[in-house]
């Protein structure tokens, strides 16, 4: 739409400036427009689930006072002396390393009779004696007491709003005094009273938290205050108070911002700072110092984010000893009847003990995403920036461009709002910024052609059909620099090639097997797509995808590297699921290659693709296809090694792994001889016993091609005789027959140390 004189271009202006104003009154925190803050909260949510990592923190476990353990056990509450032998298992057979306890003991436990006896004995002599004798049999109380004492536990309790119940039992201490504000005005969530533990418990474990949620007000629960006030004195979280325990009792103390200019007023923490020694830590929280909960996944047994052990388990002994050895250990109920259950963003009916599980796991990785407390200057900087560009260009442009500049905007603001919780883990607000974009374009644009009788297409597409729709939102960054014309790049390819297809797709029904391959594309895709990768298309049970294109990635190799271990990785719960089902466990092929190919939008009239051709991606298929000759999950070209170098330290989820040589080939349709690689992590023996196996395999390999053929034979003897479980097995027994073969048929006199290979 081109401008135009007349009456409406003041009426324009005049609307824009009226949804500014609005926009901004909302955004500074005059007024709260509700359908924008819940909109906030919806794309907050949406945001955080498409990011979740969905995988095991195996550092947590929960014990689960579930449905199952009260029909074994008996109805909830149990009696102290049976919580007390929960302890002592968690303790002496499991060796926990923390035990944190998402449950209240404010009542004592007389379900043994011994107020009544006591009352008895009163009035018989006989009866008191026989009682003084019984007394730490029937003091369940202390039977528990005892259980907990000179033990790394964590005791919870719940904070109470006026009007609630009285206070009752014993408040620990708090984590830091009142002089530590430096009289600021810090505005932390304010409590009336408490339900805390009895006495005698609090005595021997004086260290506890409180439990308490902040919902929202959709009900959700998304913060949890780290810190509150009750009284003048400050107490602390229950997942802060087991993350102390565990890391060895830091100090706690507000983090507090420069008093400078406009923030002398400033009435909020930024920060909750854990110090001991030299290691300081900073725990990011908004100004009321509460914490967002990272959410790893669905929440219960099935969710996958933590191990569940029933109580019922552990105290019918039937858990394996030592499972559970130096790992932080929440005991908590997702029983129905227990009523510990909450409306989070991932889910509905969540376990309450597994939010503080996903707060811990953030705290333990310093992952905790926060609402900066400047936030809603944020909001009114980028309110102002979009009334300026959208007020000025929408009248000025033609339809589509007016639909160009409004969505590229609007990409802007979901970058940057993305950008931000992914580099630094900030959740700003873009409700009001997106509002106000669609707002002025319709009110802009499509209101004023229907007043002036013009009409227009719909809005033309940003992005071409072709472009993988994992890229489009990095891309949507800035489209003017995308283009889809075929040209050289270098890239590293993959083919990954599922194993055991045809034994694993005879025992499934047509619909079952449509489930597992969907599941297996979606899983090995979605590592594919963590990676920034691009998949290329699916080839019968096989996948081809690529990276360094259409967008530059100067990291493309390493990053195809990191996506077939996570792959393997992935197929571990695939082959889980399976071995529940009493199927057949499935394999991988990964083969990488890394070079020039040509890449760009492809095909026919009928039907395009944005694919990669060239000699490198047919390297790339006969890599995968020898994976199975050497027995190896995955397999790398030489080209791809180079390019993604030595692996840092932690590079692949904390686990180590070293590039190993495999072999020198030449693959049907080459002449030059290329030698391969694979990733290997160090495994369960440890550093050491890996080191000298690489030593040893080396000898073996430049023996081998050095033509000492009985000398090769006998150091692959060794290798192998020593190294039976290592995953290379299959490898050295190959090379142990072509030892034999060799030793009776030797190759030609120019003979390169490569092996060839007559087919595809």
């Amino acid at each position: 739409m081109t401008e135009r004189t007349g009456p409406w271009r003041g009426w324009r202006w005049v609307a824009c400036l009226a949804v500014a104003l609005a926009a901004l009154g909302h955004a500074s925190g005059l007024f709260v427009l509700r359908p924008l803050a819940e909109l906030d909260l919806v794309i907050a949510d949406a945001r955080w689930r498409a990011g979740m990592p969905r995988t095991l923190d195996p550092r947590i476990v929960i014990v689960d006072i579930d449905a199952a353990s009260l029909a074994q056990v008996g109805r909830w509450p149990w009696s102290r002396d049976r919580l007390a032998a929960l302890t002592d298992e968690l303790f002496e057979r499991q060796h926990a390393a923390v035990v944190g306890f998402d449950l209240l003991f404010a009542e004592p436990d007389t379900s043994s009779g011994l107020p009544t006896l006591e009352r008895l004995a009163t009035h018989s002599a006989g009866l008191a004696q026989v009682l003084a004798a019984e007394r730490d049999t029937l003091d369940l109380d202390a039977r528990l007491a005892r259980s907990l004492t000179h033990r790394p536990v964590v005791l919870g309790y719940y904070l109470t709003q006026p009007g609630e119940a009285a206070p009752t039992g014993v408040l620990p201490e708090p984590v830091f005094a009142a002089s530590a504000l430096a009289g600021r005005p810090v505005r932390f969530t304010h409590w009336a009273g408490y339900a805390a533990n009895l006495p005698v418990l609090a005595r021997v474990a004086p260290v506890a938290g409180f439990f308490n949620h902040v919902p929202d007000v959709d009900g959700r629960v998304r913060t949890v205050p780290l810190i509150a006030q009750y009284d003048g004195r400050y107490y602390e979280a229950l997942a802060l108070a087991i993350f102390r325990v565990y890391t060895g009792s830091p100090t706690v103390t507000p983090g507090l911002p420069a008093l400078r200019g406009l923030s002398r007023d400033y009435g909020g923490v930024r920060s909750i700072v854990l110090s001991q020694g030299t290691h300081r830590q900073e725990v990011a929280v908004d100004g009321a110092a509460l914490a967002r909960v990272p959410y790893r996944g669905p929440g219960g047994a099935q969710g996958g984010s933590f191990e569940y052990v029933s109580a019922a388990d552990l105290l019918a002994r039937r858990l394996p000893l030592d499972h559970l050895r130096g790992k932080i250990v929440l005991v908590g109920t997702s029983a129905p009847g227990v009523y510990d259950q909450r409306a989070t963003p991932v889910g509905e009916v969540y376990p309450g003990v597994e939010i503080h599980a996903n707060l811990l796991s953030g705290l333990l990785d310093d992952r905790l995403p926060v609402t900066p407390d400047w936030s809603g200057g944020f909001d009114v900087v980028q309110l102002l920036l979009g009334a300026v560009v959208l007020g000025w260009g929408l009248p000025r442009l033609g339809a589509a461009r007016s639909a160009q500049l409004a969505l590229a905007w609007a990409g802007v603001l979901v970058a940057v709002n993305v950008g931000a919780q992914v580099a630094y883990g900030w959740v700003l607000p873009v409700a009001a910024a997106l509002a106000q974009s669609l707002t002025l374009f319709v009110g802009l644009t499509v209101w004023s052609f229907a007043v002036e009788g013009r009409r227009r297409r719909s809005l033309a597409r940003l992005f071409g059909t072709y472009v993988p729709p994992e890229l489009v939102d990095e891309m949507a960054r800035d489209p003017a620099s995308y283009s889809m014309r075929a040209e050289n790049r270098i890239l590293t390819i993959m083919f990954c090639d599922m194993r055991n297809f045809t034994a694993v797709s005879e025992l499934l029904s047509p619909e079952d097997l449509r489930s597992l391959i969907n599941r297996f594309f979606s899983t090995m895709t979605g590592a594919i797509r963590t990676s920034r990768g691009t998949l290329d298309k699916y080839i019968g049970d096989a996948i081809m995808a690529f990276w360094g294109a259409p967008l530059a990635d100067p990291q493309h190799a390493t990053h195809a590297v990191q996506a077939a271990l996570a792959m393997i990785d992935r197929l571990q719960g695939l082959n889980a699921e399976l071995r529940a089902r009493a199927l057949p466990a499935i394999g991988l092929g990964i083969g990488l290659n890394t070079g020039q190919v040509c890449v760009g939008d492809m095909g026919s009239d009928v039907r395009r693709s944005y694919t990669v051709m060239g000699d490198a991606v047919n390297l790339a298929s006969r890599v995968e296809g020898l994976t199975r000759h050497y027995g190896v999950d995955i397999l790398v070209a030489e080209s791809t090694r180079h390019a993604a170098g030595e692996p840092a330290a932690g590079s692949f989820g904390g686990s180590a792994w070293r590039w190993v040589e495999v072999d020198r080939v030449r693959v049907k349709g080459k002449r030059q001889s290329v030698t391969l690689f694979t990733p290997l992590a160090t495994g369960a023996r440890g550093e050491d016993a890996f080191e000298q196996e690489m030593r040893l395999w080396q000898l073996a390999l430049t023996t081998y091609r050095l033509q000492h053929w009985t000398q090769a034979h006998e150091q692959l003897h060794t290798l192998l005789a020593s190294c039976p479980d290592s995953p290379l097995a299959a490898l050295y027994q190959q090379f142990l027959a072509r030892t034999d073969h060799y030793r009776s048929t030797p190759p030609s006199p120019d003979w390169d140390g490569a092996h060839t290979f007559d087919s595809k």
